[in-house]
């Protein structure tokens, strides 16, 4: 059994990112949201384009105005009004000045700004009440970013911030890596769809919903093919076309010890390299991770051919508790690894205080599920109420927050720090 920091090492040592020349794809710019770029972005485009002001106010010479006070104003004349977006037709001299608002173009001859709020308009007179600093309120062109140079790297997220970035550089087409595929089925004869009528004995398979949601949110492609009977010809061949069209492939069920567990044995015959089959992890402990040869098939379309020359094959366990702590602890970071994203893959630990008593055997590492709230600036994570089963599903909504007891820890008292697995 391996060791929940051991099993981490051993699956981002096992993926590969995309190629940044094979997998890759140009996408409209309002297209690109949560996207990973591909390449640098350049622009020729310096930030700001020109000289213009930080404020309203004036535009004027410094050396005019250095000496101003309230008790001793500076008078100047007027010669233009500048709003943004105009283009000044005057230049300033001395003892001269233009009315400028915030974004306008700096005329020529004016090196510093007054603020409005430090003067006194009379007609097309302006009393400057307060010396200025030197080149105040002046942005200066290619002072925030010089034309040609990086603009932004390859290998980050592109959220809100960065596509404005995009936007005023006029970049209007991206290259970014294509989503990473991920294969989803889950296993056995006791399972129905959630439109189908339950009978005695049944379950709704609600983890590929849950499997093909939490792919989405870490930024790759869910390819769901449902439910597979626990029948090891009819296994093999879902397994055989998962990893033929995937980069990834992740079941749930068949993998612990049971007779009608047949997910690692058809993982054998099909010459996969299993590095994993159980991890010292509550829940989660029954958890597959293997490679596989990729072999292609000439029939697929174009798009569906693989690019990487092995598959990564996670069989999770059955439970709903333990498919997404499972996900969230060892999937997850291997998507993001996978996706092209620059060292942003491990998982998100803060050391925060425990609302609740917490509690385990101190056998293996455990996950209890909660919240994390905001109390008095300190956060505090609340448990979940009720049974925390790997079986129990329903007190997992609002999950946003796992709290963890180490090997050995029985018991975290209220108010005492605990380490929390940060989830979204």
């Amino acid at each position: 059994m391996r060791s929940i920091s051991d099993a981490q090492a051993i699956i981002l040592d096992l993926v590969q990112p995309l190629d940044n020349r094979r997998d890759t794809e140009v996408v409209d710019l309002l297209a690109a949201d949560s996207r990973i770029l591909a390449t640098p972005v350049t622009s020729p485009l310096d930030f700001p384009h020109w000289d213009n002001s930080a404020i309203d106010g004036y535009a004027v010479q410094y050396e005019d105005v250095q000496d101003s006070s309230a008790e001793k104003p500076t008078l100047l004349e007027i010669v233009e009004d500048i709003p943004a977006g105009y283009q000044p037709k005057s230049a300033i001299g001395p003892g001269q000045a233009a009315r400028i608002f915030t974004g306008a173009l700096m005329p020529v001859g004016a090196d510093t700004v007054v603020m409005q709020e430090k003067t006194r308009r009379e007609q097309n007179r302006v009393f400057i009440l307060a010396a200025p600093k030197p080149q105040e309120f002046v942005r200066h062109k290619a002072s925030f970013y010089q034309a040609g140079t990086q603009l932004l790297p390859a290998g980050i997220k592109l959220n809100a911030p960065e596509i404005a970035v995009l936007a005023a550089a006029q970049c209007s087409q991206l290259n970014v890596y294509r989503r990473p595929r991920v294969a989803i089925f889950s296993t056995g004869d006791e399972l129905v769809t959630v439109d189908e009528s339950l009978q005695p004995g049944q379950i709704v398979d609600s983890n590929q919903y849950a499997l093909a949601a939490l792919v989405r949110e870490s930024g790759a492609k869910p390819l769901v093919l449902g439910i597979v009977k626990d029948e090891p010809v009819a296994l093999e061949k879902v397994m055989t076309h998962a990893i033929a069209i995937a980069d990834i492939v992740i079941s749930s069920g068949g993998v612990s010890v049971g007779d009608y567990d047949y997910i690692d044995k058809i993982l054998e015959s099909l010459k996969a390299k299993i590095h994993i089959s159980a991890v010292d992890i509550r829940p989660g402990k029954p958890l597959t991770v293997a490679t596989l040869p990729v072999v292609p098939n000439p029939q697929l379309p174009y798009s569906l051919l693989p690019t990487q020359n092995s598959t990564l094959y996670f069989g999770l366990p059955g439970n709903p508790a333990s498919v997404l702590v499972t996900f969230w602890r060892f999937v997850q970071p291997a998507i993001k690894k996978l996706s092209g994203i620059t060292g942003d893959w491990e998982p998100v630990f803060l050391k925060v205080r425990s609302h609740h008593e917490l509690r385990s055997d101190g056998k293996c590492e455990t996950y209890l599920w909660g919240r994390l709230h905001l109390i008095d600036g300190v956060y505090e994570f609340h448990k979940a109420g009720g049974s925390h089963s790997s079986g129990n599903l329903v007190n997992l909504a609002q999950t946003n927050a796992l709290a963890v007891l180490p090997v050995g820890k029985t018991l975290i008292s209220p108010q005492e720090e605990v380490q929390v697995l940060r989830l979204g």
